[in-house]
């Protein structure tokens, strides 16, 4: 038995988030049944996180278990021959036994994507959370630098967070603009439920003018998920990198 790691890239538009469930399509689902089709017989995929449904990733990994001595490009051919458009695998290679495509990750870097010209794109809405009026990234800078540290992030998720431990660590958090797009990047070693949403959305609230940027740390402090922004739609959100 060999475990192998697939680095693979999707559209989540039509999909309800990573994870299978019983009355909905994921990329997951998708994953199994082509790799249960090429190798014939039923084969588990296990990913590095779980993501909401319609939630973008460019780079995501997941490993399996196979006996096969199909090389690691067979598997790359042979996967996008089958999988639908919207998902592609970019790589694969052989991994140690006792690999976890979740468990070994150090971190994770999420963006989110803001549209702000005065007309809709049709080409960009499908991936970014349209603005009608200029975003003032200096003033997302100035909450961004508030955020990174080590801190409990519960009022910055869903109560329908399955964990109990909220504490986590940012890394790095910023925002960039180019052209009429404007990128909040967020790089930590994990993320609650909702968490980057609630984070883009609080963003905002504070280039609006509804959160002042110097109340960050009380917001963060409360705990109180009212104090913060709202959840921004999951279609302006990707998973850009998994750090291992």
């Amino acid at each position: 038995m060999s475990r192998f790691l697939l680095k693979i890239s999707f559209d989540g538009t039509a999909y309800h988030g990573w994870q299978v469930q019983n009355n909905a399509v994921t990329i997951q689902e998708i994953m199994c049944n082509a790799l249960s089709g090429i190798l014939k017989t039923k084969t588990a995929v296990t990913g590095c996180s779980r993501t909401d449904a319609g939630v973008h990733a460019k780079e995501f990994y997941c490993h399996f278990d196979s006996t096969s001595n199909m090389s690691e490009i067979a598997y790359i051919k042979a996967l996008n021959s089958v999988l639908p458009n919207d998902i592609s695998v970019l790589d694969c290679k052989l991994v140690p036994d006792d690999f976890h495509a979740r468990y070994n990750a150090k971190g994770k870097n999420y963006i989110y994507n803001f549209y702000d010209a005065e007309t809709p794109d049709p080409f960009l809405s499908r991936y970014s959370y349209t603005v009608h009026n200029k975003i003032n990234v200096d003033l997302m800078n100035d909450f961004c630098k508030e955020i990174i540290g080590t801190y409990d992030f519960a009022g910055f998720s869903s109560s329908k967070r399955t964990v109990e431990d909220t504490v986590r660590t940012v890394y790095d958090c910023s925002a960039s603009r180019e052209g009429n797009i404007v990128t909040l990047s967020i790089t930590a070693n994990g993320f609650l439920y909702n968490m980057v949403r609630i984070i883009s959305g609080t963003a905002l609230s504070v280039s609006n003018g509804k959160i002042n940027p110097k109340n960050t740390k009380e917001i963060l402090l409360s705990l109180d998920r009212d104090l913060a922004g709202p959840t921004l739609a999951a279609k302006g959100l990707f998973l850009n990198k998994v750090i291992y």
